[in-house]
């Protein structure tokens, strides 16, 4: 029997799964890695610790592995989006990784934006002007990082997003390549032709940087050993963004479906088809996955904060110990007109509002912890409620099924308000590491295990499928009460 190693670099750590060709898991490994917060609004990781990561995790993985790792025929990758990071042709970082969530580039958008470049960067890239998407990150660094702007300027800094510096160091520099999905997330890629914008970038100053070649999904990247890890090199078989490759994971392979990915933030992402639609209402457009026989559109609403807001209630304020614990306790209590809107770092889709930090409203002497702690999970559902209205509007489908993963998904509470405030049945599977099963079904079917993505759809096991419940009038007043809180910021 033959398998793929998948890897799903992720922000909060890493994980390795060894998948067979039915799209079972036979073995796992994970390492966590750090984000630093140097000052307010940036956030950074270090991209020689990702990278050491990813060995570690394929090593433990490995070491549970019970069948034949010479049957490793692959290696398949997906990772955390937009976050840029510089390196020279030694494979040193030229400085730290930026992180998707870093919020340091503000002004430059805002610059952007009154340069009048929003219409142009919609049309051409289908992304909106945000400190979300690489190439504001990169103009920062530019800017303001003297060992940047001269390796920039020189024509020595290689750009790439996690999965090309992955690769860029598991080959020994031999590969330089990014998949379409990954380029579709920098706000430097051309959606309609499929390759880097050059217009574009040189309207940032960007001309002189060096940029990973483009290949689908699936497709050759190159080869691995993983430095010994596997006992013989073995082709990079498949590349693609973690919340891609989570719509493949699960199924999300025709116009209508649509998963979102509930953890620190949220992605919800809907397959439009095989052309793209216009960016609209705060949504995105963007790449769903592509092989060498098909390219599949997406629309994409961002959710900045989810999880990260009753993290931060635990963890900041200490407002209660244990989240299973306090969703129990709040069960009991309505939100006492109680709304918690998490913009730490912004609101996102269909909002993107940036009021200068989170707010909790509607307090009075009866608010107790329970309303604090129930408003901030009520306002995940809120957020993913808001980005499925607008993008059924924008692509003129009607959502057919909502899937759900993440950490998340653990809460009962957080299901059942979601099917009542969407009047829709939302479901999750019973495998978690859905971004790595999508990373792995493309991989099979480079290689010729599988004939196309969904060959395992039907085997996937549904964990937990939620109806709409007696809560739905409720529901929806909050909504309402929520949409005029939003209206105010």
């Amino acid at each position: 029997m033959r398998y793929v190693l998948a890897i799903d670099q992720g922000t909060s750590g890493t994980k390795a799964l060894v998948f067979d060709a039915q799209g079972n898991v036979r073995a796992r490994g994970f390492t966590a890695v750090r984000t630093v917060h140097p000052q307010a609004g940036f956030v950074e990781q270090d991209p020689s610790e990702l990278y050491l990561s990813v060995l570690s995790a394929a090593a433990q993985c490995l070491a549970n592995f019970e069948g034949d790792p010479s049957q490793i025929a692959g290696v398949a990758i997906s990772n955390q989006r937009e976050t840029a990071v510089l390196w020279g042709a030694s494979g040193e970082p030229l400085a730290p990784a930026v992180s998707w969530q870093c919020q340091r580039s503000l002004g430059i958008c805002e610059q952007l934006r009154g340069d009048g470049m929003a219409a142009g960067i919609a049309d051409r890239t289908g992304l909106l002007i945000d400190p979300y998407f690489s190439a504001s990150k990169l103009i920062w660094l530019h800017a303001n990082d003297a060992r940047a702007r001269h390796s920039i300027d020189s024509g020595q800094a290689r750009f790439g997003t996690v999965d090309s510096w992955l690769l860029y160091k598991m080959t020994r520099g031999a590969s330089y390549l990014t998949d379409y999905t990954n380029a579709s997330r920098t706000m430097l890629f051309n959606l309609r032709t499929l390759d880097w914008d050059r217009e574009l970038i040189a309207e940032f100053g960007l001309s002189a940087l060096r940029l990973p070649e483009l290949r689908p999904s699936a497709a050759d990247f190159g080869s691995t050993d993983l430095e010994g890890v596997l006992p013989r090199a073995v082709p990079v078989v498949a590349m693609i963004g973690d919340s891609h490759a989570a719509a493949v994971g699960e199924g999300c392979l025709s116009p209508g479906l649509a998963k979102a990915t509930m953890g620190t933030g949220s992605s919800v992402m809907m397959n439009v088809g095989a052309r793209p639609r216009a960016p609209v209402d705060g949504l995105v457009s963007t790449l769903c996955f592509a092989t060498g026989s098909r390219v599949d559109y997406a629309l994409e609403g961002i959710v900045i904060s989810a999880g990260s807001t009753p993290a931060w209630l635990k963890e900041k304020l200490g407002l209660f110990d244990d989240f299973a614990a306090a969703e129990q306790a709040f069960c009991e209590f309505d939100n006492g007109g109680v709304y918690l809107i998490p913009a730490f770092s912004g609101i996102g889709c269909p909002h993107w509002k940036y009021p200068g930090g989170a707010q909790i409203v509607g307090l009075d002497f009866s608010t107790s912890w329970q309303h604090v702690a129930r408003a901030a999970y009520e306002s995940i559902v809120y957020q993913i409620k808001d980005v499925i209205t607008v993008m059924e509007r924008a692509a003129q489908l009607t959502l057919q099924e909502l899937v759900l993963d993440g950490g998340l998904v653990q809460r009962p509470f957080l299901l059942q308000y979601l099917a009542d405030t969407l009047d829709r049945p939302v479901s999750t599977l019973e495998l978690t590491e859905v971004s790595a099963a999508g990373a792995a079904a493309l991989g099979l079917c480079q290689l010729g295990l599988i004939d196309e993505p969904g060959a395992n759809r039907a085997m996937r096991k549904v964990m937990r499928r939620v109806e709409p419940g007696s809560g739905r009038a409720q529901a929806a007043r909050n909504h309402a009460q929520w949409l005029t809180w939003i209206g105010r910021l």
